[in-house]
């Protein structure tokens, strides 16, 4: 929506989408999610320990060195997605 905003108002692209510019306005001013700043705090933390790694530790060695290190259980599937969404330059070996 915000990339539309540079064409057209607020107003016309709620119209547009069905929503209330009132909830709109007020969906902007409200702060990050718990979850969201959890995610953002927890991709740092699999940045690092990717860095670590020099590339090589997926999702499964990562969840174990968390668990290990930082003592946290996080699913695997949660840090599969958090590493998808985030470029990391993983380095893909042959099975040769």
């Amino acid at each position: 929506m915000r990339a539309v905003q540079a064409v057209h108002r607020a107003a016309v692209v709620c119209r547009v989408l069905g929503v209330s510019a009132s909830g709109y306005h007020a969906w902007c001013r409200r702060p990050p999610s718990r979850r969201a700043t959890e995610d953002a705090e927890l991709t740092a933390r699999i940045k690092a320990i990717h860095e670590m790694s020099d590339g090589t530790y997926g999702a499964p060695r990562i969840r174990a060195e968390l668990a290990d290190v930082d003592g946290r259980k996080i699913a695997i599937r949660r840090i599969a997605r958090l590493m998808r969404e985030t470029p990391n330059g993983s380095v893909k070996t042959n099975g040769f």
